[in-house]
């Protein structure tokens, strides 16, 4: 099983570099604004992507000017924002989205799209990254399937974002 399941989450690493390689940039780009300027970068995640929050404020190599938000937080238009939930109608995530777009604040969600009742991530983020994973990776004898990695698919996300987010910090240092 576990080599299905590898070869499954390397097929499902390949589609993301293949269809979300520029969103991961335009994510870079985006925080970045914060990360040079007099911002910070606050991040969420719901469910199961606590972990990407906790990668990302308590990691060994941790995300540049990041905050672990909390609900009710104070946060200011030079402020931008990450989010991860699971799918891109998550309740939660999009009374989060929603605030933010109320408040103008830019912000970067990372979900699998599916289609939405009636907002969505996709829809409300100025950069939506798709997860892609729709069902289990791995098919059962009766036709059902199971391993659904999300966090593990979000970390890569993750990754994508913080390498294109730390390139950019760093040719703004050489550049003063």
């Amino acid at each position: 099983m576990l080599k299905i399941f590898s070869t499954q989450i390397s097929g499902l690493f390949k589609k993301m570099i293949e269809n979300e390689t520029f969103e991961m940039e335009d994510a870079g780009r985006l925080l970045a604004q914060a990360a040079v300027g007099d911002g910070s970068i606050f991040i969420h995640g719901f469910g199961e992507m606590q972990g990407v929050t906790a990668e990302a404020v308590d990691g060994a190599e941790p995300f540049p000017s990041v905050k672990r938000y909390k609900e009710g937080q104070t946060i200011s238009k030079e402020d931008r924002f990450l989010i991860f939930s699971r799918h891109s109608d998550d309740f939660e995530a999009l009374k989060l989205a929603q605030q933010l777009k109320e408040k103008d604040i830019p912000f970067v969600a990372v979900s699998t799209s599916v289609p939405p009742k009636e907002d969505s991530l996709s829809e409300l983020a100025d950069v939506h990254i798709d997860l892609r994973i729709q069902r289990g990776l791995i098919p059962d004898e009766t036709g059902n399937r199971y391993g659904y990695p999300t966090l593990i698919a979000a970390l890569f996300a993750y990754y994508g974002i913080k390498f294109t987010l730390e390139e950019i910090i760093q040719e703004y240092k050489d550049e003063e």
